[in-house]
């Protein structure tokens, strides 16, 4: 059973920063490819990042040079290290992948508000 769970999500000032995970079961990790989606209030979940499973990464042009996706093979985990927070970012964040199907995780809420 594939699974993935997101956290580090919480409530930041504009300017700041966050670190969202996710750690994911029942995938082959290694071969996999993963992504984040951001769902703001009354939006549609929009495609944020993407990484393959050697690394190549590929970004949103709305938050190029803001966010970086990386992961951790060893320990079956995807991160979205988000710098320079504004109020746009707020949402949810999910994390994706795709094995036959697709799996999105429970989400992660965010919120950037003074």
């Amino acid at each position: 059973q594939v699974q993935l769970v997101e956290s580090g999500g919480g409530l930041v000032q504009p300017g700041g920063s966050l670190r969202l995970s996710c750690v994911a079961s029942g995938i082959d990790f290694s071969t996999a490819e993963l992504g984040w989606y951001r769902q703001a209030p009354g939006n549609q979940r929009k495609f944020l990042a993407r990484i393959a499973p050697h690394g190549t990464t590929i970004y949103a042009e709305s938050v190029k040079g803001r966010v970086t996706i990386s992961r951790n093979n060893a320990e079956n985990t995807v991160y979205l290290q988000m710098n320079s927070l504004v109020p746009e970012d707020t949402g949810v964040y999910y994390c994706y992948t795709n094995e036959l199907r697709d799996y999105w995780g429970q989400g992660t809420q965010v919120t950037v508000s003074s």
